[in-house]
Parts: structure tokens; C-alpha cells; sequence
């Protein structure tokens, strides 16, 4: 298990080496609700199931839902894939 800020850090470098958003990956997004794309964005950022429940004001069981249905509809494997999957896409920038 890696800890949430270091795989922010992680990913940026790996994003910054990477070449552009591939444009299959950010279509991909229009499966997402607006609040799906909300909560992969603050997973990206590296918050923890209970801090995107604070901010976003709901329990820690609707974070990990919404967490589930989102590597359901975007065919991801883990919270990891995710956050690389949100920088490819072009949903977050490094830096954000």
C-alpha cells in the first residue's frame, strides 16, 4: 500500500514524462456523472476515502460506491489505475 501523497507525487512525474490525454480515454469520462467526475478528480489529488466524504459531504460508504461504480464503468482495476486513469484523460492537470 502506498500512501496517498506519494502517489500523487508518483503520477505527476509519470504524467509529466507521458505524452498527451488520449482522446479515447477522455470520451470515456462521458460515462461519468458530473459528481463521479467530482470524486475521481479529489482521488486523484490523493484525499483519502474520508476526507472526499467531508468535503464533499456525504458518508465514507457513498465515497467507496461512487468509487466502485466509476472503476466499474470506466473498466479500471484499482483506486491506482484511477488516478492515472484521471491524469491521461486530461481530468486533472499535474500541479492541480
Amino acid at each position: 500500500m502506498v500512501a496517498p501523497s506519494l502517489t500523487r507525487r508518483l503520477v505527476e512525474r509519470f504524467v509529466l514524462q507521458s505524452p498527451t490525454s488520449v482522446p479515447a480515454q477522455r470520451s470515456r469520462l462521458a460515462a461519468l456523472t458530473d459528481r463521479e467526475r467530482e470524486l475521481l478528480a479529489l482521488v486523484a489529488r490523493g484525499l483519502a476515502n474520508g476526507e472526499i466524504a467531508d468535503r464533499l459531504f456525504v458518508g465514507e460508504t457513498t465515497v467507496k460506491t461512487h468509487l466502485g461504480r466509476i472503476l466499474t464503468k470506466l473498466g479500471l482495476r484499482d483506486r491506482i489505475h484511477a488516478v492515472i486513469f484521471a491524469y491521461e484523460s486530461g481530468l486533472i492537470q499535474a500541479g492541480d
